[in-house]
């Protein structure tokens, strides 16, 4: 048994950033506190192994986690039917790329499609889905907690060794303050499980494009709801250093009037990260979020003209793998042509996270824009 205590370096951060503040929370002294016994995770070594070996220079993750009628919307982008055998045959074409792991060093999927044999970490999108908030403003919350100790367990058994729960946040609909607590509660529990049973939590609160807002609303947006994220992690004794983090980018909304430039997104990005964002956390992996892929590709490059104390990375789906898809076309004879997209894309944000990319060349398109309101995942 152990203190109830995190280790050295989330403790530390934890003290210097008080969340007695909070309303609703408790603020006894001192010499009223009660340490409690906790039980010390078995993995964290390995956990904290993990997660720095995702978090290499250079390299960062695939996303093939989309569901079945996600992968569908895609397959009929380039006339194909939505059948396991497509969705197989392109997720294979992703996987078994040649050289793939010098740039990429994990990939998310689906439960079912899980591949054991990958030359790189696998993961898991393990959440049961979105489903209406009751009591919101019509946003949503991310079921699946019950008997998730006992499928990470299995998973773990099965070679996943990271694991994602994805929730969102949208900023037309307030957000309202029950949906960002149920937001942070939710992925506090998935990652304090997780950790439990071997797999590095990967958090994803995404904050949507969707709105007409400005650049500052998205930042006043995030700070909030990685405050609470991180309130409720430190309560459920999750180790930081174990974790990623995935989170969206701060930009304005997709509807906005005025489009903001690279340096001004990563501005606001890197604020939020570092007044929210302990130190200790070795990996934020950005997801794209509907932006094109060199937008997203030039925003994470923008990130990485300085030292971060943390590793900036990509966590993309679509900024990775579009140019690929219109390349495959379904066709065999295409399958050589589409992985050589996919290392050219992957070959991109990894010059990004070491902040050497040039958009010079790029292709038409990699520059269009991906994003679909009201996007479902």
């Amino acid at each position: 048994m152990a203190s109830a205590k995190l280790n050295s370096l989330s403790s530390q951060w934890i003290a210097n950033n008080t969340f007695s503040s909070r309303r609703g929370s408790s603020s006894l002294s001192a010499s009223r506190r009660v340490s409690l016994p906790i039980r010390a995770s078995s993995y964290t070594d390995e956990l904290v192994q993990t997660a720095k070996s995702i978090a290499s220079p250079g390299r960062g993750i695939l996303a093939i986690d989309e569901s079945n009628a996600t992968c569908g919307k895609r397959l009929a982008s380039i006339g194909l039917d939505n059948t396991e055998t497509n969705r197989q045959a392109y997720r294979q074409l992703l996987l078994t790329t040649p050289g793939l792991g010098e740039y990429i060093s994990g990939a998310i999927l689906l439960k079912k499609p899980f591949i054991s044999q990958l030359l790189m970490e696998r993961s898991l999108w393990i959440a049961s889905g979105l489903v209406p908030l009751p009591g919101s403003n019509n946003e949503s919350w991310c079921q699946g907690l019950d008997g998730l100790a006992s499928r990470s367990a299995e998973y773990y058994k099965q070679g996943a060794r990271f694991a994602k729960w994805r929730t969102v946040v949208s900023i037309p609909c307030g957000p309202s303050a029950l949906a960002v607590k149920e937001a942070a509660w939710g992925l506090a529990r998935y990652a304090a499980i997780s950790q439990d049973n071997g797999l590095v939590p990967i958090v994803e609160p995404e904050i949507l494009l969707d709105g007409d807002h400005p650049i500052e609303r998205t930042l006043e947006v995030a700070e909030k709801v990685w405050a609470e994220v991180f309130f409720y992690l430190a309560e459920n004794n999750v180790t930081f250093e174990g974790i990623l983090l995935k989170p969206s980018m701060v930009t304005p909304g997709a509807e906005h009037k005025e489009k903001a430039s690279p340096e001004t997104i990563a501005k606001h990005t890197l604020t939020m990260l570092r007044r929210r964002v302990p130190p200790a956390v070795p990996g934020i992996m950005f997801l794209s979020g509907g932006q094109s892929e060199v937008e997203a590709t030039l925003n994470l490059n923008a990130m990485n003209q300085s030292p971060n104390p943390w590793h900036v990375s990509f966590s993309y789906a679509r900024a990775l793998q579009n140019t690929v898809l219109k390349t495959w076309q379904g066709r065999p004879e295409n399958v050589e042509a589409a992985q050589k997209a996919l290392l050219v894309r992957a070959k991109a944000n990894s010059l990004a996270q070491l902040g050497r990319y040039s958009a010079q060349g790029e292709s038409e398109e990699a520059k269009k824009g991906m994003f679909v309101k009201g996007y479902t995942y």
